[in-house]
């Protein structure tokens, strides 16, 4: 999984802009303790796709799910105006925060001013998915709904390898990372994921629990990475993924039947041939190879429905040893 980068810049204190009638009141105080009732504003939410968590049990349960130690440096995307933020600075050592909202960012910077946490924080103003991260131990986050896909990958893409993400996401997304060969959510998106990590729910969060309240429920997962990370390429697994998951109840020999995965094959298969120096035979035919192929292996008449990441990695294999 390639590394994105891009130029992330670190806040300075300064003032946010409040238009009339944009004052509000919160289920948390945004600069004094949690449950205190206190008016807070409410920002353009929707222009980044985030949803203010305002139950304080419900985030303090977060805190509790990830098992923070006093030495821990923690990442957290999307901290809106702190109400995890404060929870996360009281146990662990530092606390890393991605946001893309100016007034946000100032918002939390105020939360914790004059205060011993304020030494703990640092925020990253930018595009989380473009961010270059800096080390930590633990990701805490209540993710914008966008970029739910690409949190988790390039969590699992860094290194060093983290210990564990506390994730917020929509539902249905969050039932897919969890979802088990021969479930109804069992897709490709769940077979790339639970390559690198384990995966659990740990909590339902409805809408009332937010600011605005979004239009669907909401869950936490909980990821734990593969330590070390199994040596696969996940461009290729991800491929083997693309051709069987597009038509998921079919036939694997199907799948690699479908209109444009011969050509594809056999491109890549010539490729192959000519950098090592393997030379291809007048009558070679891809599609009699790939059938040999599925045949020996046993998963020419599986479904990607019912296949573990075990079965996928063993055909991967069985088209690894032959150069595919």
């Amino acid at each position: 999984m390639p590394k994105a980068t891009s130029q992330t810049f670190t806040t300075r204190p300064h003032n946010a802009a409040v238009r009339p009638g944009q004052l509000k009141k919160n289920g948390e105080s945004s600069t004094g303790s949690s449950g205190s009732g206190a008016r807070n504003h409410l920002f353009d939410t929707e222009r980044f796709g985030q949803h203010i968590l305002t139950n304080p049990a419900v985030a303090q349960g977060i805190v509790d799910k990830a098992n923070l130690k006093p030495t821990d440096v923690v990442l957290e995307v999307g901290p809106g105006t702190g109400n995890l933020t404060v929870r996360i600075l009281q146990a662990s050592r530092k606390v890393v925060a991605v946001e893309m909202d100016p007034r946000m960012a100032a918002e939390v910077q105020k939360r914790v001013l004059g205060k011993p946490e304020q030494k703990k924080l640092e925020i990253i103003l930018g595009d989380f998915v473009k961010a270059d991260l800096p080390y930590f131990d633990v990701c805490i986050s209540n993710t914008p709904y966008q970029i739910s896909s690409p949190l988790v990958f390039k969590l699992l893409s860094h290194r060093p390898v983290i210990r564990t993400a506390v994730l917020m996401f929509q539902r249905e997304f969050a039932l897919r990372l969890v979802a088990t060969p021969g479930s109804k959510m069992w897709c490709r998106l769940a077979a790339n994921v639970q390559l690198y990590a384990k995966v659990e729910h740990i909590m339902k969060v409805g809408k009332g629990n937010f600011r605005p309240p979004p239009q669907v429920e909401s869950s936490v997962v909980r990821l734990s990475p593969r330590d070390p990370p199994p040596q696969i390429r996940f461009e290729e697994f991800d491929g083997l993924n693309r051709i069987i998951f597009s038509r998921m109840n079919k036939h694997v020999r199907a799948c690699f039947g479908a209109k444009g995965v011969k050509e594809m094959l056999e491109k890549n298969y010539r490729t192959w041939c000519a950098e090592n120096g393997k030379i291809i035979e007048d009558d070679f035919d891809i599609k009699e190879k790939v059938e040999q192929i599925l045949v020996d292996s046993t998963f020419a008449d599986s479904r990607a429905a019912k296949m573990d990441v075990n079965d996928l990695l063993k055909l991967l294999a069985a088209f690894n040893v032959e150069g595919m």
